[in-house]
């Protein structure tokens, strides 16, 4: 069975498992928001909703959503986020470049839930192995989610699969970025290419740190130890000892 359709498969039972009718996924107009869409569509047809959700957002952005959708048949709402962003900036202090970025997914993650509950669907995160390992999400924003389809594949891996489901060119070919300001990219911010980032993983996961280019070795040490609090539930003070509970 192709990768494809083992997660298509998984996601049909994760639905089901939830007893939820179908899937809410926001298309942002990059490969891995578009990849999910198309397994999401795969695994349950019609009971598909993408969501485009602009916010001071480049028009390439909703262009290239939009070139995926229509490629796959999904069907799609548009919610301009924009004027609700601007609404909330105008009523808090004035606050630093990213809290005001990380503002964006946090919007998202509301507006996704929103239509997830009113469809009874699941909501559908975009983030891959490669993200979360180095903590490149936004907490209770793109990382609010029900179901991680890609979670298990690096970004490289991303890339293979998109071109497994006949991924339009131009968005397997698209510069990585999350658009949360004018000329962002992610790999600008990781400060590492994916394709180094995922051979160092590749290299950590299999013992062989000594073939690991040091100074990507290091900088994957730094962004996983940083970003623990992220992957890791919230803690919790326990005036005793907890007790055990099964029920």
């Amino acid at each position: 069975m192709r990768l494809s359709d083992r997660i298509a498969t998984w996601l049909r039972e994760k639905a089901l498992e939830a007893g939820r009718k179908g899937i809410v996924v926001g298309l942002s107009g990059g490969i891995d928001s578009a990849t999910v869409g198309a397994l999401a569509k795969k695994a349950l047809g019609d009971n598909v909703r993408g969501l485009i959700m602009p916010c001071h957002s480049s028009p390439h952005d909703e262009k290239d959503a939009l070139l995926a959708a229509k490629h796959f048949d999904i069907k799609t709402q548009k919610v301009d986020l924009t004027p609700i962003y601007d609404t909330i900036l105008s009523t808090f202090p004035e606050g630093k470049d990213l809290a005001r970025a990380n503002l964006k997914p946090r919007l998202r993650m509301i507006t996704l839930y929103y239509f997830a509950n009113n469809l009874d669907y699941l909501v559908a995160g975009t983030g891959n192995k490669s993200e979360l390992l180095v903590g490149y999400f936004t907490k209770y924003g793109d990382g609010g989610v029900d179901v991680l389809p890609l979670a298990g594949l690096l970004k490289t891996q991303v890339r293979e699969l998109a071109g497994e489901l006949g991924m339009p060119r131009e968005i397997i070919d698209r510069v990585p970025t999350a658009g949360l300001w004018d000329g962002q990219t992610d790999e600008g911010e990781l400060g590492i290419t994916y394709e180094d980032l995922d051979q160092t993983i590749l290299w950590v996961e299999s013992g062989e740190l000594s073939r690991c280019n040091p100074k990507n070795l290091e900088t994957l040490r730094i962004l996983y130890r940083n970003s623990e609090h992220k992957r890791a539930p919230a803690e919790i003070f326990y005036p005793e000892e907890p007790k055990a509970f099964d029920l």
